[in-house]
């Protein structure tokens, strides 16, 4: 009997963190251990709007990581592919990826992430990495008045990195709600945000919206409510990320997934109605707020109770993480008096104050 695969969907946090688990655990005799990704690198997302401003080529080491370290001794296997759909069974099943090649698994895991607006849209090809960020750097490049659609992490983020660069740049915030960010922080931290953001010298527009939904050159603009933003010359898509979960609606259901297409696990992050099926990082249905620093948490998670599964013994529940965010506000390093250079902030919330006010 030939060895059975262990597929992990996604090379992001969630997949790097449990094909390192694995590569260390897993009998490799009996074993195939295989992380798929559409590129031959993670891409650290984290540090993409930075290098979106600067183009900064030794940053470009940081964010673009690739996955020859991934696996203990060589103890798993990289492809390079898109995976597009999957056939499941309680007892295995395969996925397809875009090219017409099929893989079967023994145990499969999800953790192909979120898809992205604007700057952290990176197609799935490497050339299209390039192609992609050689345009927003032009575009921001040679705007003069931006507009960002979207207050949250990415917004705030993006406008520092811009004033850094281009501090005589107008740079305008659009966000839907009363507050920056979401409602899962205090109204006073969300405050204190826009207090950071106004000290460097950009606008925000609160509750109001942009309609348009692309990242494009504009002859101005004016808001859902009629306000004209005359000379506005650049709109950026700074909203959240969805999940990329629409194969496995095909795949398992509409039923497999929330109203916000995010994947239904149980505690132990294994899929309902099957075993052999785990999901991590952006793509599952927890009441908690999507960050990289979870996504890796659920990845160890999820390697050491697939080893569990296997040795038949009993696995371990997720219990949810630590609310935290850290903003950064340009890249400056700030004095207690020269906040409007950077602002970071870190919140500690217990899960069960979040409630419904994830969204």
């Amino acid at each position: 009997m030939g060895k059975q695969n262990i597929v992990i969907v996604g090379g992001g946090g969630a997949g790097v963190n449990a094909a390192k688990v694995l590569s260390k655990t897993l009998d490799h005799s009996k074993y195939q251990l295989i992380l798929i990704n559409p590129l031959p690198y993670r891409i650290w997302l984290i540090a993409t709007l930075r290098l979106a401003v600067t183009q900064d080529e030794a940053l470009k080491k940081d964010v673009f990581l690739p996955y020859d370290k991934i696996f203990l001794n060589g103890n798993g296997k990289f492809v390079e592919g898109k995976v597009v759909s999957f056939e499941a069974s309680k007892e295995g099943g395969s996925v397809i990826l875009e090219s017409g090649e099929k893989i079967d698994y023994h145990i499969l895991v999800l953790s192909q992430g979120a898809t992205w607006q604007g700057p952290p849209a990176f197609p799935s090809t490497d050339s299209g990495v390039k192609e992609h960020l050689s345009s927003i750097h032009n575009k921001l490049a040679n705007a003069k008045d931006i507009v960002l659609v979207g207050g949250g992490a990415v917004g705030i983020e993006l406008a520092g990195e811009i004033k850094d660069e281009w501090p005589d740049k107008k740079v305008t915030i659009v966000h839907g709600d009363k507050f920056l960010l979401n409602p899962s922080y205090p109204d006073k931290v969300r405050k204190s945000a826009a207090a950071s953001v106004t000290a460097r010298g950009i606008n925000l527009l609160l509750d109001e919206f942009i309609n348009e939904p692309d990242t494009k050159e504009v002859q101005g603009i004016s808001t859902a409510s009629g306000k004209q933003l005359k000379n506005a010359d650049l709109v950026v898509q700074t909203r959240g990320p969805r999940p990329n979960t629409a194969f496995v609606s095909e795949a398992l259901g509409p039923a497999s997934l929330s109203s916000l297409g995010l994947i239904k696990v149980r505690p132990t992050l294994q899929l309902s109605e099957y075993d052999n099926i785990f999901a991590a990082g952006d793509v599952i249905d927890w009441k908690e707020q999507k960050q990289a620093a979870k996504s890796s948490v659920h990845g160890v998670l999820v390697g050491a109770n697939i080893q569990a599964f296997l040795n038949k013994v009993p696995l371990k529940p997720y219990k949810g993480s630590t609310e935290m965010i850290v903003i950064t506000n340009g890249k400056a390093s700030p004095s207690l008096p020269d906040l409007e250079k950077m602002w970071i902030l870190i919140i500690s919330l217990p899960i069960t104050e979040l409630g419904s006010r994830i969204l």
